[in-house]
């Protein structure tokens, strides 16, 4: 007689007691939790979307208007060729590893009513578009104040709400963090990326540590370090049954996964003083480690099946950080209006490199030979084309991942004064959201751009 054991639930926890209080850790997808017949657990991942951010545009160059073009400054953005296998531009070569696909020539195709006056400037229409496909709000709309909100919700709100992307309970429908602590203004849009709707933002998680704490649910009531570093040690008891009833492979998993937490552990202890202090001019923090360690926990929580969806503010928009590390003396906000065009293509650079940094914990090669990138994609985008003169013409668009397949990888697409929400419906539907058009108030579209979607 053949016994079958029962498949493990796809929410299963390790738990245990901390202190008098209950401790929860999430699992990676186990092969156990398919059931018989599944020998891969990558036969039934469902997709995440992630959106990526950074503030203040690309260095300029012609294709952004006429003043720019003065400078005699050349495109490092635009790869030379379009199609598949493209060698990539200067500014890209940070993200070759990871074969984003590149979409250039993008703008805005909202509409700019002539009142309230302003509407036009590029940190908040473009920014707008970019994040939600649809126009500022009028309503309350103070350019000189630089008071402004979204008629929709961001990109990443919309995809973790929508009814047809999660198709079960999950702990959290969304994370939303953020690296540079530095503000143009300390309130509202100036805050966050992420919006619910109308004045409505999510604010994001400033510090590993919290994100640690969140996602792994420390219970409070001692002190934090010790807690923390004792999270492990709370459901170790459970982890040894749970590992009698898996199998070789699964067994070298869940000591992996263990390892891997213990590791994030030790690394955000060792950062824990610089990012749970005050915020300082200037924010001294290297926005590439923090990047790659805000990515490792956030891959966690994705793998784990914690939640599918996420932000990354990686600078706040119309950023003030100051970049001293590359070279600039004062913050990104003013180098760019001030014409520092070597500063900006510097920052730039290094805004990639720490994306690439992100992304490098969703490429980590899993048990099954694939990556959490193979499953999802990271949608990565800046408020407008370039900070000079805030130009919205060729919005910078790079999308990382293959969304099981869906989503064709290492492509550059080139649509000069093309429509930005053509990207973002592309993206959209990728991910498995059969949405008939996407974008408003002048821009609505239900073209996607061709050659993306398998």
């Amino acid at each position: 007689m053949i016994i079958r054991s029962k498949p493990l639930s796809r929410r299963a926890f390790l738990r245990g007691t901390l202190g008098g209080v209950g401790v929860s850790l999430a699992l990676p997808a186990l092969e156990a939790m398919f059931g018989e017949g599944r020998a891969h657990a990558q036969e039934r991942r469902d997709p995440f979307f992630g959106v990526f951010y950074w503030a203040n545009g690309t260095p300029w160059h012609a294709r952004h208007g006429a003043a720019q073009a003065q400078g005699g400054y050349p495109d490092l953005w635009t790869p030379a060729a379009v199609g598949a296998g493209y060698a990539p531009s200067p500014l890209l070569e940070p993200m070759a590893r990871h074969r984003p696909t590149v979409i250039t020539g993008l703008e805005p195709h909202t509409e700019v009513p002539p009142s309230p006056p302003g509407q036009e400037d590029g940190h908040m229409r473009g920014f707008m578009v970019a994040l939600t496909g649809n126009r500022i709000r009028p309503d309350g709309f103070d350019h000189p104040s630089h008071t402004l909100t979204a008629l929709d919700p961001s990109l990443d709100q919309l995809v973790a709400k929508h009814p047809d992307f999660y198709r079960g309970p999950v702990r959290f429908r969304s994370l939303e963090v953020g690296v540079s602590r530095a503000r143009f203004h300390e309130y509202g849009h100036w805050n966050a990326i992420s919006y619910n709707g109308p004045d409505s933002t999510n604010l994001p998680v400033m510090s590993p540590s919290a994100l640690f704490d969140r996602v792994f649910s420390v219970p409070p009531g001692a002190d934090v370090v010790q807690r923390r570093a004792r999270v492990l040690d709370a459901v170790l008891a459970d982890a040894g049954r749970l590992r009698q009833r898996l199998g070789a492979r699964d067994r070298g998993r869940l000591d992996a996964h263990l390892t891997h937490v213990r590791s994030l552990q030790q690394r955000v202890e060792s950062v824990a003083p610089r990012c749970d202090a005050p915020g300082r001019p200037g924010d001294p923090e290297d926005l590439v480690d923090k990047a790659r360690l805000m990515g490792e926990l956030l891959g966690v929580a994705v793998g784990c099946g914690l939640t599918r969806v996420f932000s990354l503010m990686l600078t706040s928009p119309a950023s003030t950080h100051v970049f001293s590390n590359v070279g600039v003396p004062e913050e990104m906000h003013k180098t760019c209006h001030d014409g520092h065009w070597e500063r900006v293509r510097a920052i730039t650079h290094y805004h990639m490199q720490a994306f690439a940094a992100f992304l490098d914990a969703f490429a980590r090669p899993e048990p099954d030979g694939t990556t959490l990138l193979d499953h999802g994609l990271v949608y990565g985008t800046s408020e407008y084309g370039e900070g000079w003169q805030h130009s919205v013409k060729e919005l910078p668009v790079l999308i990382a991942g293959g969304a099981g397949g869906r989503f064709a990888r290492g492509v550059h697409v080139r649509e000069p004064d093309g429509n930005l929400c053509r990207a973002q419906l592309t993206a959209l539907r990728a991910i498995g959201l059969d949405l008939p058009s996407f974008g408003k108030s002048g821009a609505e579209t239900a073209d996607v751009l061709p050659g993306l979607l398998a």
